[in-house]
């Protein structure tokens, strides 16, 4: 029986997300002995969407895989970018006539296929396609060569993932949640065998709210108007997950948070 290793990156946010990746991405690889590596990509640049630029510079630092969620479609350029790279996915449930994949598979170490899909939530969130029977299609199509499964659950609603979850338990390998940027300590392993957690968290600045300027956050809800979203830089975390799975079942074996470095918790 044979294992394979993935970390998974909460949304990275911003100039400092982007450059905590680059810089702490090959440690934890090596600490956590990481085969894959996969990340919400969504708010890499300025906060809102990735550029091809941005994306070139994670790929090259070692991510082999990028989902992401509603703040994709923030920059017009990126419909050309999803048109022709494969490695950047979509959304799978938004309708069809939009470019890009909603998941790809792809050869790791000693052949080893692993399949990476990105859903979006519809709870609080845009009314798109349906992501439960989204998925259903999809995993029936990467099983035909794979069942070692990873799902982004892009969600507001912690209640629609968890539901996610536990309708695909035992059908894929892990769902693991992202999109409101604050990591929760629910990870586990539920009884068939699917890794588990409500959100990732941010890569990022969490001298802010969810990776925006805090003022700006504070004068949208004070006012009721709208601000421009501008990234916040100070006080940098990494957030992500390390899961296990059995190369041999496509079950999870074990599933690591990581937050570095954690928060002050206490003042002496």
């Amino acid at each position: 029986m044979g294992t394979i290793n993935i970390l998974f990156i909460g949304d990275i946010v911003g100039l400092t997300g982007f450059e905590l990746t680059t810089k702490l991405l090959n440690s934890f690889k090596e600490q956590y002995k990481i085969d894959f590596v996969i990340a919400n990509g969504e708010n890499v640049t300025e906060g809102k969407s990735i550029s091809e630029q941005d994306a070139n510079a994670l790929f090259h630092a070692g991510i082999n895989v990028f989902t992401s969620g509603n703040h994709l479609w923030d920059r017009y350029q990126i419909k050309a970018f999803l048109s022709k790279e494969k490695r950047l996915l979509r959304p799978m449930n938004y309708p069809k006539d939009n470019p890009g994949n909603g998941y790809a598979i792809c050869d790791t170490r000693n052949n080893i296929k692993i399949g990476v899909l990105s859903l979006q939530g519809r709870t609080f969130m845009a009314a798109i396609d349906c992501p439960f029977r989204a998925a259903e299609w999809a995993i029936s199509k990467i099983k035909e060569e794979t069942d070692i499964i990873v799902v982004d659950f892009h969600a507001e609603a912690t209640a629609e993932k968890l539901a996610f979850a536990w309708n695909f338990d035992g059908k894929v390998s892990a769902v693991l949640g992202t999109h409101t940027h604050i990591q929760t300590e629910d990870e586990r392993i539920l009884p068939a065998g699917t890794a588990f957690i409500s959100d990732i968290g941010m890569t990022g600045a969490y001298n802010s709210v969810v990776g925006m300027k805090k003022e700006l956050a504070i004068k949208r809800f004070v006012q009721q108007t709208p601000y421009k979203y501008e990234s916040a830089s100070d006080d940098g975390k990494f957030c992500a997950v390390a899961v296990t799975i059995d190369t041999t079942t496509g079950k999870a074996k074990k599933i690591k948070r990581i937050t570095y470095p954690e928060f002050i918790t206490e003042i002496e």
